[in-house]
């Protein structure tokens, strides 16, 4: 018998299964996908309690608005002041309407904000339009001086039109306050977001709706138009929001009370020793926010889009 055959023969080691490697700490597809799946949760929960934080600061005086337009003046002036009203009552909405024609108000500042959106949206497109795809000799400087009247605070011209307006024989009535924003410098902003919407559309389009015999004005109406929704939400809600809050002019144009905006009956409401009524004041500031709020939330995706679109080429 040989050496070989003497000496007993080791036991090999078998070889690691794939389920085995598999199952080792740190190369599992399953725990890896875990793991990732729980980092993702915690970034995202991170992010959220982030948002929370941020956002406070912007939602609590509307908080504090709603919840004080329920309470009594005495319990609004208490400290430490309360987070709810200890006793909430609407009493100060009904005498919101009581004490002033409120309702006669709030539709002169939506029908007038209306009047003034479409009628702006109207002229800045038109102007954008021409100042983007039109070239004529001095486009660009007039373009400057249009953009100028960005740089006139409206104190400055408040006088001579109130000195035109007066002469004109509409003091007193809602004209100024539709006509002037239209035409005058609170224009300019949405003339220029148009201008650089209509900057980016492609030249092909133009050239297409010319092979297809349409003119100028069509191109603008059928082509150019329907494509710029984005920036005309954005032109919508900047000159909403401008005409809603409008307090200057109002001041200036407007002495009958039936013939006050919204941001000249809310300070309408004092005592009778000429001290604000805090709550019947805070109901109507309540009342005031709701349709900021309802055309902002329906138009928020454009008007971000709008902003964006308004800065890509110049």
């Amino acid at each position: 018998m040989s050496p070989d055959q003497l000496t007993p023969e080791r036991p090999t080691a078998a070889p690691a299964s794939a389920a085995s490697v598999a199952d080792t700490p740190g190369s599992s597809p399953a725990r890896r996908t875990r793991r990732a799946f729980g980092s993702q949760q915690l970034g995202r929960a991170a992010l959220v309690f982030l948002m929370v934080v941020v956002a406070v600061p912007f939602v609590f005086p509307i908080w504090w608005m709603v919840t004080s337009s329920m309470k009594t003046t005495s319990e609004i002036l208490s400290l430490p002041p309360s987070l709810w009203p200890e006793s909430p009552s609407i009493e100060s909405y009904r005498q919101v309407f009581e004490l002033q024609p409120f309702a006669q108000q709030y539709m002169n500042s939506l029908y007038i904000a209306v009047l003034v959106t479409v009628g702006t949206m109207a002229v800045a497109a038109f102007a954008g339009y021409a100042f983007a795809r039109i070239r004529f000799r001095g486009s660009n400087a007039l373009f400057v001086l249009v953009l100028v009247g960005l740089l006139v605070p409206s104190e400055v011209t408040i006088v001579p039109l109130f000195r035109m307006v007066n002469s004109a024989g509409l003091i007193d009535t809602h004209w100024p306050l539709i006509v002037i924003p239209i035409l005058g410098a609170p224009s300019v902003l949405a003339t220029f977001i148009m201008r650089q919407f209509f900057v980016t559309l492609p030249g092909e389009l133009e050239e297409a709706g010319r092979m297809d015999g349409l003119s100028r004005l069509g191109i603008f109406a059928r082509i150019a138009l329907p494509l710029s929704r984005s920036a005309l939400a954005a032109v919508a809600i900047f000159t909403f929001l401008k005409s809603w809050n409008l307090y200057l002019e109002p001041l200036v144009y407007l002495s009958t009370k039936s013939n006050f905006t919204l941001p000249q009956a809310l300070t309408q409401y004092v005592d009778a020793y000429g001290g604000p009524i805090w709550n019947v004041q805070l109901a109507a500031t309540t009342l005031t926010v709701i349709p900021v709020l309802i055309v902002f939330i329906a138009a928020q995706r454009q008007f971000i889009e709008g902003l964006a679109n308004s800065g890509l080429k110049g």
